[in-house]
């Protein structure tokens, strides 16, 4: 805890890509890895300020920040007090932050699911694009809201020449491990080089082989869940006993026609991979 932390570190000792570990962790623990090293140096600095004798200033720097002001900063954050006013407190309170404990999830009813592998050549897409971040459940907030706002007001009409109309994807693309965000796009794939008009973004992805998981059959009032518990389950599941690890630049839902049935609704989660290097 008192030396320098990085995600690349972290990374390699684990023998994963920094993208990879970065999602695994998130779905295992439930936040950021960074965010979790932050809280967890924030831990031990409130023990020290309230049993020790110690110069605020050098408890900041054992835990890992530079100067005093940015300690201060994210210590009232989280403790609402600054440290000093912590350290006259009567009593040790506020969230202590132990290690995270490594809880597997499963998706509902235990299903267990076998992927279906493909290799999806260059695809270029035309749709509405939100910058989000996995921070305290920021972007599943986000998310359904923009779908919400996409069908309600007929957006899809606006992306021209679709090359099927009856499919939507939701992707997700340029993640940034150290901050959390990343951005969503939801749109329809297009030919090469169809302009996109204003208020629309033009992207294209390059050739890749996608492990393909279809969520079990659902209702409406299930169908999140299961979309969600389906998430879960690849990251929490199914990776760590698989071989493979998630290759980056993005992964997508796709939607279609079994969508929209009131019953047995079904779609597909797509997730670029690679197997996975054994490190001597």
């Amino acid at each position: 805890m008192e030396e320098t932390i990085t995600l690349e570190t972290l990374a390699d000792i684990a023998c994963f890509s920094p993208f990879h570990y970065h999602r695994v962790f998130q779905a295992l623990v439930g936040e950021s890895v960074m965010d979790y090293v932050r809280k967890r140096r924030l831990t031990r600095a409130a023990e020290r300020l309230y049993y020790l004798d110690e110069k605020v200033i050098d408890i900041a720097m054992d835990v890992g920040f530079q100067y005093q002001e940015s300690f201060n900063r994210a210590f009232k954050k989280v403790y609402g007090v600054s440290p000093n006013q912590y350290r006259k407190a009567h009593a040790l309170s506020g969230p202590l932050r132990g290690k995270a404990s490594l809880k597997k999830l499963i998706i509902q009813g235990g299903i267990k699911m076998e992927p279906t592998f493909i290799t999806k050549p260059t695809f270029h897409i035309i749709g509405y694009e939100l910058k989000t971040k996995n921070i305290d459940g920021q972007n599943n907030k986000d998310i359904p809201e923009f779908w919400q706002i996409y069908l309600q007001k007929k957006l899809y009409e606006n992306i021209p020449n679709p090359l099927n109309c009856k499919e939507e994807l939701g992707i997700c693309t340029d993640f940034s491990p150290e901050t959390g965000e990343f951005v969503y796009l939801i749109g329809m794939e297009v030919e090469e080089g169809t302009p996109a008009p204003e208020g629309l973004v033009y992207r294209s992805f390059p050739e890749m082989e996608y492990a393909v998981f279809t969520t079990p059959k659902s209702d409406d009032p299930t169908f999140s869940a299961s979309i969600q518990s389906t998430w879960n389950y690849i990251f929490t599941e199914w990776f760590p006993n698989s071989g493979y690890e998630h290759a980056g630049v993005l992964d997508f839902e796709l939607y279609d026609e079994r969508c929209h049935q009131s019953e047995d609704k079904v779609m597909d989660i797509y997730i670029p991979v690679k197997k996975q290097t054994v490190k001597a």
